[in-house]
């Protein structure tokens, strides 16, 4: 999502829509010579995944876990194991080319203070709203740095003449550890200490020591938690009934894959509108009454949806929101901003509808 700023100009309201689709494309926002142009916002989701990555790596000595650890089924090769955690939904609203509108400049009115985002979006007429702050994504947390079992390996050990007689002689010394670590805990060391906090400073010690030499037998699992974003945006012309769509892949060996690789398992996204959309009225009187209207500021009416995401297996998550794409464009009418009556608005920035009016 794009980082917001915020514009304020002095202006007279008469909303008119921009001519040009052409022109919409190229125009930056902020004050031209026939006012000010700003956009109404379409719903866009940011689509936030967040996994465990776990990455096992064999041992050096695996080939003899079993004959001098009794160790079974080590693993012999590296592997990669993704497990996906949760996923969530991040709305916010983006410009929309088909809702362009200018606020002309008007002599002899009421000066109103628009406040527009950095690209575009109307979010506030006659008070400074700020734009809203990108919501923080969860952190990536790393793996845990792995253990090296050669650094408690001894003269002796480094200096054997195969891997078969090194492997041997980690196997004694984790052997030695272990018998040292259970003569302190039965206080039958000869250097047993009396405080308990030496004590397990001790047995902390020699629990690093075999861990490190064991890794070397029976591999080591370094698990990390990982962060992946993405955007998805619901089209306009959902179906009533609502629209089953492929969101993305996820794959246990590759995690998030390509949405057209196959070795990713398939999680589908389901928007589907609710309530209903007034009918269209043909009527002379109500059109007429409409075009005086649109010499106000137009403002979105968003519809709400229920928003499904799942595999074939399970539902990862279920939420309604609204979505502006498949509401309506309404408008308020200039009346509201004349000379004698200042009225203040605040608009949703993901949607375009009327927060705040007072």
């Amino acid at each position: 999502m794009k980082r917001k700023l915020l514009y304020t100009c002095a202006l007279a309201l008469a909303a008119l829509p921009v001519a040009a689709q052409t022109e919409i494309e190229r125009f930056q926002p902020g004050v031209t010579l026939e006012g000010v142009n700003y956009f109404l916002p379409k719903t866009v989701f940011e689509v936030v995944l967040t996994a465990e990555k776990a990455v096992t790596k064999p041992g050096e000595f695996a080939a003899y876990a079993d004959r001098y650890l009794r160790l079974k089924d080590v693993p012999t090769v590296e592997s990669t194991q993704w497990t996906l955690k949760s996923l969530s939904l991040m709305p916010y609203g983006v410009p929309d080319s088909t809702k362009a509108y200018s606020i002309k400049l008007r002599a002899k009115t009421s000066a109103p203070l628009v406040s527009l985002t950095d690209d575009g979006l109307l979010i506030g007429i006659n008070a400074e709203v700020s734009p809203e702050p990108a919501p923080a994504l969860p952190q990536r947390v790393p793996a845990p740095k792995a253990l090296n079992g050669r650094d408690y390996m001894t003269h002796d050990i480094l200096s054997a003449g195969s891997t078969a007689k090194m492997a041997q002689l980690t196997a004694e010394e984790i052997y030695d550890i272990r018998d040292s670590r259970n003569a302190l805990v039965r206080g039958e060391a000869d250097n047993t200490p009396k405080d308990g906090a030496q004590l397990k400073l001790m047995l902390d010690n020699l629990d690093q020591q075999s861990a490190a030499l064991e890794s070397l037998f029976k591999g080591q699992t370094l698990t990390s938690t990982e962060v992946v974003s993405f955007d998805y945006e619901p089209s306009a012309t959902i179906e009533e009934g609502g629209t089953r769509q492929l969101l993305c892949r996820f794959s246990r060996r590759l995690g998030l894959v390509a949405i057209d690789d196959l070795s990713g398992e398939p999680i589908w996204i389901t928007v589907k509108p609710l309530g209903s959309l007034p009918p269209a009225v043909n009527d002379p009187d109500v059109a007429k009454k409409k075009a005086k209207l649109e010499q106000g500021v137009y403002v979105n009416q968003p519809r709400r949806a229920q928003v499904t995401i799942s595999t074939a297996s399970q539902t990862l998550l279920t939420t309604e929101l609204p979505i502006a794409q498949l509401g309506t464009t309404e408008v308020l009418s200039d009346a509201l901003f004349n000379k004698k009556l200042e009225t203040r608005v605040a608009l949703y920035q993901h949607t375009g509808s009327v927060k705040t009016i007072e």
